[in-house]
């Protein structure tokens, strides 16, 4: 079986915003990387200028989203079927229903997400985050839907940290910071990341805002952090691997990409 991540968000952009970088990471080193994405962005905005018309923003954002997992190489992309700025409002049992299908079928052993403050405080962010919360611990349950396959228990949740590299300046003291957890170095994969960014046309204000135009540029865009949602205690603080202790290093899984796809 391939190691997996799953990655849970709210809204197109998310996964660029947050943990472009980490999926280039794990994808590099031969994880699959599955995407969810609880809305299509309808109620955001169609950018400045705007590149289309309000009906229109649902499917130019979801075509974004496609671009950017492209970018990326996300092995999978889930889109779920709720309304932009109303999440909160899905039927609990309908989204748990989707979200177990999702973790049982591709396994992952973690599982990233917003933190139960949604990072931001943003309600459709709070709500993914309660809803993956809900579905990791259904889906290790063999009693609950047994036609949506067998039972699976995830090892570890992460959350996108409440302090986000555009947010600190320093950093080495991003480490210092509690509830930073993880930081990733995803510095090779900084092109990347920009180019997924882009992808998100509608979204080019904040994106030249937080990442492009800033000073420090590089390294807002060379690292990305999160938090232990909860799972087995971390042995070192920070720590650079999403995997670290749960038996499947990343570092370790790398090497044995590099070698396999050098036929040694």
């Amino acid at each position: 079986m391939r190691n997996s991540l799953l990655l849970c968000f709210a809204h197109p952009g998310d996964e660029s915003f947050f943990a472009a970088g980490t999926i280039c990471q794990y994808r590099a080193a031969g994880f699959d990387v599955v995407l969810c994405c609880g809305t299509r962005g309808e109620r955001g905005t169609p950018g400045n200028p705007a590149l289309c018309t309000i009906e229109d923003l649902a499917v130019t954002r979801e075509q974004e989203l496609r671009d950017a997992c492209a970018i990326l190489g996300v092995t999978a992309l889930e889109i779920l079927p709720y309304q932009d700025q109303q999440l909160s409002q899905a039927p609990p049992a309908d989204i748990r229903l989707s979200l177990v299908r999702l973790i049982r079928r591709y396994r992952p052993e973690v599982v990233i997400t917003f933190d139960p403050n949604g990072g931001n405080g943003h309600p459709d962010h709070i709500a993914i985050s309660r809803f993956a919360s809900d579905a990791v611990v259904a889906a290790a349950d063999e009693r609950y839907m047994r036609d949506t396959g067998a039972p699976w228990t995830v090892a570890r949740m992460a959350w996108v940290c409440p302090v986000a590299p555009w947010q600190e300046t320093n950093r080495a003291a991003l480490g210092k910071h509690p509830g930073v957890d993880f930081i990733l170095n995803v510095e090779n994969w900084r092109e990347t990341k920009a180019q997924a960014l882009l992808a998100h046309r509608t979204q080019s204000e904040n994106i030249q805002r937080l990442f492009l135009q800033r000073s420090n540029a590089d390294m807002v865009l060379g690292i990305e952090t999160f938090r232990l949602g909860w799972g087995l205690p971390l042995k070192r603080l920070p720590a650079d691997d999403l995997f670290q202790d749960l038996g499947t290093n990343y570092f370790v899984a790398r090497r044995k990409r590099v070698r396999k796809l050098a036929g040694g």
